[in-house]
């Protein structure tokens, strides 16, 4: 194991054994565990970054015997302990991404072959057994949807599921809706027709995070519930044509509703949302719910066109889709951001009751890093 601080003093460098991994002082020392720097209650700081001087440096370091690091800095003579450990988990010295649509290795891009076994639980493993949770969250935080089966013969069982990691989005829907065949319905969902793979309410900002659709009876001939992998699908259009990528990622689309009285929902997103450094981080993709397109210029929008098409025909490919029948007292989530969901059209005969809501993915990646956490203590 090796240590060298800089001439200047303003960093250091470390062999972790997976390489050697360089820290600026400043950052050291802002990220500093020490009670002084951070409450040791809830891990939020206790100082500014103005509270430390702009040209700090580090005065002193050595390995202790506990599998640690102690830095002494030039802002006084606190010895602050870092654990090897956690400077390997930190570690930000390290080449990164440079193309862009990126994902992290908790995603798992997926498609048809997911036909012969979607991710899926019982409703009574996962109420009450945390293991059983923890791998169910697991599955939607790596595929994006999972499904839940064996659920209690009551309506609202499916809220009870939210409960166990996070919590309801009220929005203008109530805090749940009905899917089902309406006279005038305020939605095109609540009809009896197929629709095209889409994401939620994208004319929403925020747009919802995640959604649950549990079935309460379904006896109709059709009605298959698809779903889609969208990170899967701008994945395959980069390949296919990247020109049509950075059309669909660089200018922003538009989605509306209007379908209530005393409602109006606007937003203005690109249809593949990038961070800043490239990752891919949400898919919006509604035709029912896009207004006209606004912010392409001229000389682009005709390309803009073809990426839409393009993206529109990969959605289409039975290589993308995944699908199933819900049966009463079986239910799906799915990673709104991400996940895109469609229906087949099915018969007036029968009856296709589903129920619906949306949770906050936050709540749900709560959770689950607190039931990982306890893996390691």
């Amino acid at each position: 194991m090796s240590l060298v601080i800089a001439d200047d003093k303003k960093s250091l460098s470390l062999d972790l054994g997976t390489g050697i991994a360089r820290f600026h002082a400043f950052w050291l020392r802002d990220n500093s565990l020490h009670p002084d720097t951070k409450s040791t209650s809830n891990g939020q700081r206790l100082i500014t970054l103005l509270d430390q001087p702009a040209d700090i440096t580090i005065e002193s370091a050595e390995l202790s015997d506990r599998n640690g690091l102690k830095l002494v800095f030039s802002d006084g003579s606190i010895v602050h302990d870092f654990s090897l450990s956690w400077l390997v988990e930190h570690s930000y010295d390290q080449a990164k991404p440079e193309t862009k649509g990126w994902v992290n290795e908790q995603t798992r891009l997926w498609g048809a072959e997911l036909n012969h076994s979607p991710p899926s639980a019982a409703y009574n493993a996962v109420r009450d057994d945390k293991q059983s949770l923890k791998q169910w969250l697991q599955d939607i935080r790596y595929y994006g949807f999972a499904l839940l089966t064996e659920l209690p013969d009551h309506p609202e069982a499916f809220l009870e599921v939210v409960d166990w990691f996070g919590y309801l989005r009220e929005t203008n829907y109530g805090r749940y809706f009905e899917v089902r065949s309406e006279v005038n319905p305020v939605n095109l969902a609540y009809t009896s027709q197929g629709l095209q793979a889409h994401t939620d309410n994208p004319y929403r900002d925020p747009v919802p995070t995640l959604q649950i659709l549990a079935c309460l009876e379904n006896s109709t001939d059709g009605g298959e519930s698809i779903v889609i992998d969208g990170f899967n699908a701008a994945t395959q259009l980069q390949q296919e044509n990247p020109e049509h990528f950075e059309l669909l990622s660089r200018y922003c689309a538009r989605f509306k509703y209007a379908g209530e009285s005393g409602v109006v929902l606007s937003s203005k997103r690109p249809m593949i949302e990038l961070n800043a450094d490239g990752e891919l981080l949400a898919v919006r993709f509604n035709n029912r719910s896009a207004a006209p397109f606004v912010d392409i210029p001229f000389d682009k929008m005709t390309a803009y066109y073809e990426a839409y098409r393009h993206f529109s025909e990969i959605l289409e490919r039975e290589e993308s889709c995944v699908s199933f029948k819900l049966e009463a007292g079986q239910l799906f989530i799915v990673n709104n951001l991400r996940v895109m969901h469609s229906r087949t059209a099915f018969s007036g005969a029968g009856k296709r009751w589903l129920r619906g809501c949306y949770p906050d993915i936050d709540g749900l990646l709560s959770t689950l890093a607190s039931l990982e956490a306890e893996e390691t203590l």
